[in-house]
């Protein structure tokens, strides 16, 4: 039975045990049914709302499965299973410093580096050990007019 259903057997409770709408009692307990029965509306009309988010939510979720997929494969899968917690390392992130990620053209592994060391030019490839050297402008470039 749902809450609206409960709620309309209440009233015929107190329509059957003939109840006056007339006098003070008979008049709180019509009120307190009338509200009874306004949350029960609500209550459903609610209901019905989030099971359409949870389609919703379904189909963007889905939709955002298949982008994955089309982006990273099997690849982001399998590297996680292959990484030990000592593998990972996260840098520490003070809000000031800026970090930068550069795959390294000889070996491939991607390298991490702050941009003191951009302005030094060069960095060492710590898996291989090659050179990677950065250009170097004064002026950052502005970004182009529509």
């Amino acid at each position: 039975m749902t809450t609206p259903e409960k709620v309309a057997y209440l009233k015929g409770l107190a329509e059957g045990y003939g109840v006056d709408p007339e006098k003070k009692e008979g008049k709180l307990l019509s009120a307190i049914l009338d509200v009874l029965e306004d949350l029960a509306l609500d209550l459903e009309d609610m209901g019905a709302d989030v099971a359409e988010l949870e389609e919703g939510l379904d189909a963007v979720s889905d939709d955002l499965e298949d982008v994955e997929e089309v982006l990273f494969g099997d690849a982001e899968e399998d590297d996680m299973d292959d990484m030990d917690d000592e593998d990972m390392e996260v840098a520490d992130w003070d809000g000031k410093t800026v970090y930068y990620d550069v795959k390294c053209p000889a070996c491939g592994e991607v390298v991490t580096f702050e941009e003191s060391d951009l302005q030094k030019g060069s960095i060492e490839c710590p898996a291989c050990g090659e050179t990677l050297e950065f250009a170097q402008s004064s002026e950052r470039e502005a970004p182009p007019e529509d």
